[in-house]
């Protein structure tokens, strides 16, 4: 079976080709089809994407919901309602993301997400982002107090033999066992990440050496420059700026960063390092009004105004109702980032944080068929997971 996108701008992690299209053969990438290579069968799918952009599919690596679901909903529709939602925005690779909660509540989840990893319709479902429960009280931001504590080995060992569908952990470095705790995550292939942290750049050192690569939410809930006995502290904010090696997550809504902090860290870490990421509750996809944040029977009521939600009183954010595309549109048209590399921090960037740059990310022979095209206002009119249309918008 062929799949053939013609008449776009293709895409590249280098450049954009006008006049171009893909060619995808039983869900593979085939070739970058340009000018005068226009040939096709009897029984090919040919769909004319009318000079819309050919891009590669959005990988999101942080997400708690979307659709009026959050994954911490800890049912089968909550999980499917969720990716779907972020799919119809151009996320053809979604990483649903927990918050700190009770053992009885995670247990369900990752039951849930095995099950929700064989149904049809979705994008793919990379694995799992257990965001907590070892961070600190300080930086905990949103997340329940009453979950938060350090890494004790029995503990997320408990957690690990439950599951093998845990591909990212976020924790705060400082900690006492974290160290030890990102050892046996490296050795598992499983992503570390620092986040909801006090920590200071040397406990970021140790981290990186000890199998952490990842700033979760780069300045959100985290610490920046501090004194400690009269003496100036650099935080993890510093210190995502002076490690080149680390990969930093920004939530690019608009709202969580203003257009100055966007183009400073574009400026200094530039599109291979970012991860442009939602970090979306359950409120994304859908209208102002009230929300919750977290389980929908014991979570938070909040309130949804401006493109953000807010706490009830509107002292503080409480979560992003961003989707993929926004994300792209904000880089673009707010802070001024050329379009290929705004596209690479939503795509290939991402899948070389999560080592899967082999098959995703990018618009090249022998990988996955996830492909989206959207217009000049980067509204997604087209989804292709695996080769297969599942959105036309």
């Amino acid at each position: 079976m062929r799949t053939i996108l013609k008449n776009g701008k293709v895409i590249t992690p280098l450049r954009i080709i006008d006049g171009a299209g893909i060619m995808m053969i039983n869900g593979i990438i085939e070739q970058i089809l340009e000018d005068g290579q226009w040939e096709w069968l009897e029984g090919d799918e040919v769909i004319d994407v009318k000079g819309r952009y050919i891009s590669p599919g959005f990988i999101d690596l942080h997400t708690h919901g979307g659709g009026g679901s959050d994954f911490m909903d800890g049912t089968l529709d909550a999980i499917l309602t969720g990716v779907r939602t972020h799919m119809k925005h151009g996320t053809t690779t979604i990483v649903p993301t927990t918050i700190a909660s009770s053992k009885e509540n995670l247990f369900g989840i990752l039951k849930c997400m095995k099950e929700s990893r064989h149904q049809k319709g979705i994008p793919n479902i990379l694995g799992l982002h257990l965001e907590g429960p070892y961070f600190s009280m300080e930086q905990r931001g949103a997340q329940d107090p009453k979950y938060i504590k350090n890494p004790q080995r029995e503990d997320y060992q408990e957690i690990l033999s439950c599951s093998d569908d845990i591909v990212r952990w976020t924790a705060a470095p400082e900690l006492p066992g974290a160290m030890e705790f990102g050892r046996e995550l490296s050795k598992r292939g499983i992503v570390c990440s620092m986040g909801h942290s006090n920590a200071i750049y040397e406990d970021v050192i140790r981290a990186y050496e000890n199998g952490y690569s990842m700033i979760t939410h780069f300045y959100s809930g985290m610490s920046m420059v501090k004194r400690i006995n009269s003496f100036r502290y650099s935080g993890i904010v510093e210190s995502g700026y002076l490690m080149d090696e680390l990969f930093v997550e920004v939530i690019a809504d608009g709202m969580h960063l203003p257009e100055s902090l966007l183009k400073l860290i574009y400026k200094i870490k530039g599109p291979d390092k970012i991860c442009l990421v939602t970090d979306s509750m359950r409120a994304a996809g859908c209208g102002d009004g009230e929300s919750i944040l977290g389980n929908v029977v014991t979570g938070q009521k909040v309130i949804v105004e401006d493109g953000v939600a807010k706490l009830k009183d509107r002292s503080a954010f409480a979560g992003s109702v961003a989707t993929a595309d926004r994300l792209v549109r904000t880089m673009v048209q707010t802070a001024g980032v050329p379009l290929v590399d705004a596209v690479k921090m939503m795509t290939l960037t991402p899948a070389r944080a999560m080592g899967i740059n082999h098959k995703k990310g990018s618009l090249l022979p022998g990988k996955d068929g996830d492909v989206i095209v959207f217009d000049e206002d980067i509204q997604v009119k087209l989804v292709v997971v695996g080769g297969k249309i599942m959105f036309e918008g």
